[in-house]
């Protein structure tokens, strides 16, 4: 992981890799607090829309073999109001929350994670100083729940690639200026490739 400094006292943005998100997961004390991981990490939802999503939200696509979530309300950034959104579900969350779902006999319509935002925070807050615990990494510490989302952004954009306009759809970015400082972040995976391809060893 790294840290950039914010210009705020204590404050850093931090760029997760996704072995730390896995460490993060390991230190989760609940299969509920795993699942507001994975709902940050690997589906992109910000803290206050985790507890917005019921199972009623979670569809299959026409072809059957995808998953989407639908977030019924999203951050207006541009003024002229929030709109749902579709986010892609990967197979494994679906599962997870499949799961979750079950035993702890969510209904239909209420949410999957019965939190508040804060709670939400709180959650990865306490999951994140496990993990600094459990690995001797105090920069696990410094872990938000935007950092979920930003592990997020960076994976699809600059790991694997994908399409911008298809990230700010699903992740509900509204302009390429939202998400321009995940394209400006290699990790050091993608550095060491570029310079090996390069021809530097």
């Amino acid at each position: 992981m790294r840290l950039e400094a914010t210009g705020k006292p204590d404050q850093h943005k931090v760029w997760l890799t996704d072995d730390d998100l896995e460490e993060l997961r390991r230190a989760a004390g609940s299969h509920r607090d795993d699942l507001v991981i994975q709902l940050g990490g690997f589906v992109g939802l910000r803290a206050f829309e985790i507890p917005q999503v019921a199972p009623k939200h979670v569809k299959r696509t026409a072809d059957g073999d995808h998953f989407r979530l639908r977030v019924p309300e999203v951050k207006d950034t541009t003024g002229s109001g929030g709109k749902p959104r579709d986010a892609y579900l990967p197979r494994d969350v679906e599962g997870d929350i499949h799961r979750y779902v079950r035993s702890e006999d969510v209904g239909r319509h209420d949410p999957i994670v019965d939190l508040s935002e804060s709670g939400i925070r709180a959650v990865v807050k306490r999951t994140a100083e496990r993990a600094a615990d459990a690995t001797g990494d105090e920069d696990f510490l410094h872990v938000s729940s935007h950092d979920l989302r930003r592990r997020f952004a960076q994976r699809l954009l600059v790991d694997k690639q994908v399409n911008p306009r298809v990230v700010m759809q699903v992740g509900g970015w509204d302009s390429f200026q939202a998400i321009e400082p995940y394209l400006n972040a290699p990790t050091s995976e993608v550095v060491n490739d570029a310079f090996e391809k390069a021809g530097f060893e």
